[in-house]
């Protein structure tokens, strides 16, 4: 089992942290992917260190794909057509379907690869209004789970995201465009 992070400089360091140990906790092999296979510093300054550059990646390669936030590092991030290309690619072809995982401001990367119109969708508050925009459902959850994308709000939510990726993973069941779970835990 393999899962794969994509960040960037200035990420949220808890929504990085967490779900690399979580994920690690659970036997998945995780590697870390950052433009240029840059070495960075999180918003707090904690060094996230890349296994691949984003360029290196294939998404037959992975189970769980996970999106942490931070503002700035979408900012920078969501530019990037690249890593556009290979979440909507995942999204569609991904290995058995994968599951994805974002959180916070992760979901920025949703919206700019097109994979929110149509599905119920959480995020930051802030960015609420973009998600209506981009066809989606807002919802201020813990987590959302809508055809395999699991989203949340905040960091503070970390356990029950994590717990619903996992199990989203682990039932996966194909389903249809905005059919799906939301989760008060």
């Amino acid at each position: 089992m393999k899962a794969l992070i994509i960040t960037g400089r200035h990420a949220t360091d808890a929504e990085f942290i967490y779900p690399y140990y979580r994920l690690q906790e659970e036997g998945y092999e995780v590697d870390v992917a950052i433009p240029g296979k840059e070495t960075v510093l999180g918003e707090k300054g904690w060094k996230i260190v890349p296994t691949h550059d984003t360029s290196d990646v294939l998404t037959s390669y992975y189970d769980i794909l996970i999106l942490p936030g931070g503002a700035k590092a979408m900012e920078y991030l969501r530019q990037n057509q690249d890593i556009l290309t290979f979440i909507n690619f995942f999204a569609v072809y991904g290995k058995k379907n994968g599951v994805i995982g974002s959180i916070c401001h992760g979901t920025q990367l949703l919206i700019s690869a097109g994979l929110v119109k149509g599905r119920m969708i959480s995020g930051y508050y802030s960015i609420k209004d973009d998600i209506n925009n981009a066809g989606g459902t807002y919802l201020d959850l813990p987590y959302v789970v809508s055809d395999r994308i699991v989203t949340s709000p905040h960091y503070k939510h970390l356990g029950p995201w994590m717990r619903a990726v996992l199990n989203e993973v682990k039932h996966r069941v194909p389903r249809g465009v905005g059919e799906g779970d939301v989760g008060v835990e």
